[in-house]
């Protein structure tokens, strides 16, 4: 930012006139993490900021919105910034800005790594994102964060701050920041805090405005959604099951997704919730990590196989066309051949439409990552990683050839990132469709036949348009 009296919004050109400055987020991580970048965008630019054209490296501020919860999280940003200073020594105006996670976890070794950053701040400090950075400009390099517990829910949950979606049918509701429990290879509760529930009435107030602007399909968010109200006091206490009515039954919204609960608070309420609601889609993403017992307790995880699989079969009972999708670990310390073979068996006799698959990594500050001398071996861990996907890609295989003939309701997303003339939807069990059809806005509904499947999507032919959008059409959020 150029230290001078000109607005935080402004940079002087060559020619000597005034013009906006322009920004980047690069965002890693989950969808807390977009969810985040959309806060902070929304607050660029109601400081007078405009999203760059092309080429985001050009622009005056970049913003590295970070997640600690990868692999190799920490080298990824530090890469990022060593490009980023060599252009900052060519452009000395130019900011940077580190946030989120990594942000909130590793702040004295960012500065201590990358002095040339200019801003620092945590998961916590979303709403002050602007305010810092026109805070460096003026006094030099800043550093802020804060801890959840001390938050009220105004600042825990910035319902009122300017966003700026990726697509302008469709929006993230925070419903709950933190987590309470403690899984063994999870860092989140440490970078994230406990779990903090918004109240109801805020949450519906959200969505309804959201849909006054043309927005209908929301999705919920929060690290352990189904626990949602437990930490409030007071009775009756607001609870999943009935949020996820009163969001259905919003004027307006066509679609309600959430994520992610966890197998071991999914109860029947919220099936029961999903299956009398019909604007909740038909998905459930629900996070097995690994099918065998003595690793989930070793875990903290609070299930076993069978309950989970128990849990699904009921789900399934009560909701027609369910599509199940989840996370798995592979090589969590001390786990053997044998515990490996229960994962195996679990997944496949859940057949899953899709997985997460991850190979287990350690983070510091978590439990697991002390357990030195029981991690496996990185070339068993390949080859259990590459069984796993054979099991894993035959269910989504089978899930996707049974979807053949069908009719399927799509939202319209733009065109294929791999063929410009070819449309992409998703339908209501998150699947992405690519059709062949005239122009259609981004959002828009339409009806198209399933005739052919393949291993991560479908293909099909456009029968009919259903709806056309509601919402102005935006542009995307920069992310990497």
């Amino acid at each position: 930012m150029p230290k001078d009296n000109r607005p935080v919004g402004l940079t002087r050109m060559p020619n000597g006139q005034d013009a906006p400055r322009t920004y980047a987020i690069r965002t890693f991580g989950c969808q807390m993490n977009e969810h985040d970048s959309e806060r902070i965008a929304g607050l660029l630019e109601a400081d007078g900021l405009v999203p760059v054209e092309g080429d985001d490296s050009s622009a005056d501020v970049i913003v590295l919105n970070t997640c600690c919860i990868r692999e190799n999280a920490d080298n990824k940003l530090y890469g990022h910034l060593g490009h980023l200073k060599s252009l900052k020594e060519q452009r000395p105006g130019m900011q940077i800005a580190v946030a989120g996670c990594l942000a909130q976890k590793d702040r004295e070794a960012i500065r201590e790594r990358a002095p040339h950053v200019d801003a620092v701040f945590g998961t916590h400090n979303v709403h002050r994102a602007a305010e810092l950075l026109a805070q460096a400009g003026t006094s030099g390099p800043v550093t802020e964060i804060l801890d959840a517990t001390v938050l009220e829910d105004r600042d825990a949950f910035p319902s009122a701050l300017p966003v700026r979606r990726g697509a302008g049918y469709a929006a993230w509701v925070t419903i709950q920041i933190g987590c309470d429990n403690s899984c063994a290879f999870c860092i989140v509760p440490a970078v994230r805090g406990p779990e903090i529930s918004r109240p109801m009435a805020d949450v519906v107030a959200e969505v309804e405005g959201l849909a006054a602007e043309g927005v209908t399909e929301v999705t919920l968010l929060g690290q352990n959604v189904n626990s949602y109200g437990r930490d409030r006091a007071g009775q009756p206490r607001p609870l999943f099951a009935p949020l996820l009515r009163a969001v259905g039954a919003v004027e307006g919204i066509r679609r309600v997704r959430y994520t992610s609960p966890h197998p071991k608070d999914f109860r029947a309420d919220t099936i029961a919730a999903m299956a009398e609601t019909p604007e909740v889609c038909e998905h459930l993403h629900l996070p097995l990590q690994s099918g065998s017992d003595r690793v989930l307790s070793a875990m903290h995880r609070g299930y076993t196989g069978a309950r989970y699989l128990e849990k699904l079969a009921a789900a399934r009972a009560a909701l027609d066309d369910l599509a199940v999708t989840t996370d798995i670990i592979v090589g969590f310390p001390g786990e053997t051949d044998a515990q490996f073979a229960d994962t195996l068996e679990v997944a496949a006799e859940a057949r899953f439409d899709s997985a997460y698959t991850f190979i287990y990594s350690p983070r510091p500050g978590t439990e697991a990552a002390e357990q030195v001398d029981e991690y496996v071996d990185r070339a068993v861990i390949g080859e259990r990683f590459d069984r796993l996907c054979v099991v894993i890609d035959r269910s989504t295989r089978l899930a996707h050839e049974s979807r053949v003939g069908r009719i399927e309701e799509v939202v319209v997303e733009g065109p294929s990132r791999t063929d410009a003339e070819v449309t992409t939807g998703r339908t209501r069990q998150n699947k992405l469709v690519h059709f062949a059809a005239p122009p259609l806005r981004v959002g828009t509904l339409a009806s198209v036949e399933v005739t052919r499947a393949g291993g991560h999507s479908l293909r099909g032919e456009l029968r009919e348009v259903l709806a056309a959008p509601r919402h102005r059409t935006r542009i995307p959020v920069v992310v990497a």
